[in-house]
């Protein structure tokens, strides 16, 4: 048993939920805190069996209670477990901080956004209209948007909280029964907010939580033949085996994977409201980010200027530990440290521009490391290509609208993009042509934007999240044509 107490919140961080009771499971895992590398807590190392329990549980609830309930009911129920996460918001985030290592500014922001997308999905619940289609006379033709049934949703570590809002909300809010397998090392705000939809009053079953490593638990939801759409955020690697193991049960599947995002910053772009744009997004939560901003291109005739106000920049970033709240925290496990050090340890000498400093005093167990402003490498290198996850950004020169093209669209991702110019034709030219699922103008990231559907092209996986985009991935459309004569 591990007592998880923070404020008002109070777990067993070493249970699972399964059909409504807190369950305990047949072996442990340990849950570090990134800030000191000491172990925090016990998590429950779910099963395949448990798994089998957990789908078994949702199928039940879409059958019976919670499948039974109106649209308007489950906008309700989703409506009151957001007022639940805002007034918990500070404690939420605190957990957070503690488990990921993310700073306590930013955590607060990820439970804000939490409360937002149950606010949003419980409004957006009994408005998910279908259509009348014009058809040949005699016929009235219309179409239904139906819930999947079960939704099997996997959740990284960087952004549990977020991606549970954008991903469980939107699956519930279209009357699907969830099964989440959170990440093993970060899990506790998923726990807490299991045991916040029981407070709601969510029928048992409704909402399942199952802990465990992904080779395991998550293995065993994507290849369960009662789960009816998988939800995955997560690398590229990962996402192929999930997408081949849902396909052997012919389920769709929402992939969100990584990026290697560009902003372009054109000569004729207001830098002084460009800068925090382009440094923020790059080593917010320790660039451990799919949509960070890590490729800056920057037209040649500016490139010194913009390269030296980041590297001031850079040279200004507090590092600390996550509760001190710092421009940067640590990376998440010491496995992801040795990655974000292996792209820097094979760079050409000088490459290196700026690093932000490292405190003395950072605790000695804690997985901090320099954040690094990088340039003069080539487009196609390693460092400019794959997706570093850390603070690592890469600063690359072009000349004209047709070389920022070929460099920002010339990876295997295509997730987020964004172009810094006064120029309006310039800006819907680009905005067109740029091989990205979101691009933003003159700003990037929009404050997060819950209303805003995201997702990527290429490796940067398919399907649509947030917003109204996520319910109709989380519905199957069926078309009624009735014959009356």
């Amino acid at each position: 048993m591990t007592e998880i107490r923070e404020g008002a919140l109070a777990f067993d961080a070493s249970r699972m939920l399964i059909g409504g009771a807190w369950s305990a499971a047949s072996a442990t895992l340990g849950l570090e805190d990134p800030s000191t590398g000491q172990e925090i807590a016990r998590i429950a190392r779910g099963t395949p069996a448990d798994i089998d329990a957990a789908v078994r549980a949702a199928r039940t609830a879409f059958a019976g209670d919670w499948g039974a309930l109106s649209a308007a009911g489950r906008g309700r129920l989703l409506s009151r477990l957001g007022q639940l996460v805002a007034a918990r918001a500070e404690d939420l985030a605190r957990l957070e901080s503690r488990d990921v290592g993310k700073p306590l500014a930013q955590a607060r922001a990820d439970a804000l956004a939490l409360a937002r997308y149950m606010e949003f999905y419980g409004g957006a619940a009994d408005k998910l209209l279908g259509e009348t289609i014009p058809f040949q006379p005699g016929y009235t033709v219309f179409t239904l948007r139906e819930p999947h049934g079960v939704t099997g949703h996997i959740v990284p570590w960087n952004y549990p909280m977020q991606i549970i809002g954008r991903s469980v909300g939107a699956a519930l809010a279209a009357g699907n029964a969830c099964v989440l397998k959170p990440a093993e090392e970060a899990c506790l705000t998923a726990l807490a907010f299991a045991q916040l939809a029981c407070e709601a009053g969510f029928p048992p079953g409704a909402l399942n939580v199952v802990p465990g490593l992904g080779k395991e638990a998550g293995a065993a939801l994507a290849a369960h033949g009662g789960v009816d759409h998988i939800s995955f955020t997560g690398s590229v690697g990962v996402g192929a085996r999930i997408q081949a193991a849902a396909a052997a049960n012919i389920v769709p599947v929402t992939l969100e994977l990584g990026g290697k995002s560009p902003q372009l910053v054109f000569a004729d772009a207001d830098l002084d409201a460009a800068l925090p744009f382009l440094v923020r997004p790059g080593i917010q939560n320790a660039g451990q980010t799919c949509s960070a901003a890590s490729r800056i291109l920057i037209e040649r005739r500016i490139f010194d200027d913009v390269a030296g106000r980041m590297a001031e920049a850079y040279r200004g970033l507090r590092i600390g530990p996550a509760l001190s709240d710092p421009d940067v925290g640590p990376l998440v496990s010491a496995r992801q440290k040795r990655i974000v050090e292996g792209f820097l340890a094979g760079l050409p000498e000088g490459a290196v521009l700026a690093r932000a400093p490292l405190p003395a005093d950072l605790p000695p167990g804690g997985h901090y490391i320099a954040p690094a402003l990088v340039a003069g490498v080539d487009p196609a290198d390693r460092i400019a290509q794959d997706e570093v996850f850390g603070p690592v950004q890469v600063l690359l020169p072009f000349e004209d609208e047709t070389e920022a093209l070929s460099i920002a669209n010339g990876t295997e991702y295509g997730l987020v993009a964004g172009i810094w110019t006064r120029d309006g034709a310039r800006q819907f030219r680009l905005a067109r042509k740029l091989r990205a699922g979101q691009v933003f103008v003159n700003n990037y990231g929009a404050g997060g934007g819950v209303e805003l559907p995201f997702g990527g092209v290429g490796k940067s996986g398919h399907g649509r999240e947030k917003g109204f985009e996520a319910l109709y991935g989380f519905t199957t459309l069926k078309t009624v044509a009735v014959n009356h004569g």
